[in-house]
C-alpha cells in the first residue's frame, strides 16, 4: 500500500462526501416531501462540490445547472402544486418499512464488499492534465462514444415527440 497522507484536500473530500451521504439518508427518511426535496437540493450541491474537488469542472457545473437548477425547481413546483402534506399516522403495522431497511443494509453490505477491497489496494492514480476538462470530455464523447451519444439523442427526441402527441390528444 502506498503512502496515504491525510491532507486538507482529503479531509475536505471526506467531510463533504459524508455530509452528502447523510443528506441522501434524509431524502428517504423525511415524511415531509418539501424537506425531502430540500435535502435532495443540498445533496446535489454537495455532489457538485465533490466534482470540483476531483477537478472535474464541467461535471460540477453541469450538476449545478441541470440538476440543482432545473430538475429540483421542477420537483419543488410539483410538490407545491400538489400540496402534499405530511401523511397521517398509520393505523396498522406496515411490514414494508422494516423489510426496506433490511434490504437497504443488505445492499449496502454487498456494495461495501465490492468497493472496500479495491480501496485497500489503491495506488496513486495516473495523472492526466486534461481530466474533467470540456475538451477531453467532448473528444471522448464524439470519438469513442459517438454511437451511444447519438442513440440517446434519438431516444430523447422520440420521448419529446411522444409527450407532445400525448398532450395534444388530451386537448
Amino acid at each position: 500500500m502506498g503512502d496515504l497522507a491525510i491532507t486538507p484536500n482529503v479531509i475536505l473530500f471526506g467531510s463533504v462526501a459524508g455530509l452528502a451521504a447523510l443528506l441522501s439518508v434524509g431524502v428517504v427518511a423525511f415524511n415531509n416531501p418539501v424537506r425531502s426535496a430540500l435535502c435532495l437540493v443540498a445533496n446535489f450541491l454537495l455532489l457538485a462540490v465533490l466534482y470540483f474537488t476531483l477537478r472535474a469542472e464541467l461535471l460540477g457545473v453541469t450538476q449545478v445547472v441541470v440538476y440543482t437548477g432545473a430538475i429540483m425547481v421542477l420537483f419543488l413546483f410539483v410538490i407545491m402544486l400538489l400540496n402534499l402534506g405530511v401523511p397521517g399516522p398509520l393505523e396498522k403495522f406496515d411490514l414494508k418499512k422494516p423489510v426496506g431497511i433490511l434490504l437497504g443494509f443488505g445492499l449496502f453490505a454487498m456494495l461495501a464488499s465490492q468497493i472496500l477491497p479495491g480501496m485497500i489496494r489503491f495506488t496513486e492514480p495516473i495523472a492526466r492534465d486534461d481530466f474533467g476538462k470540456p475538451e477531453a470530455i467532448g473528444r471522448t464523447l464524439f470519438t469513442q462514444y459517438a454511437f451511444p451519444f447519438e442513440a440517446v439523442s434519438i431516444l430523447l427526441l422520440v420521448g419529446i415527440v411522444g409527450s407532445i402527441l400525448l398532450a395534444k390528444r388530451r386537448m
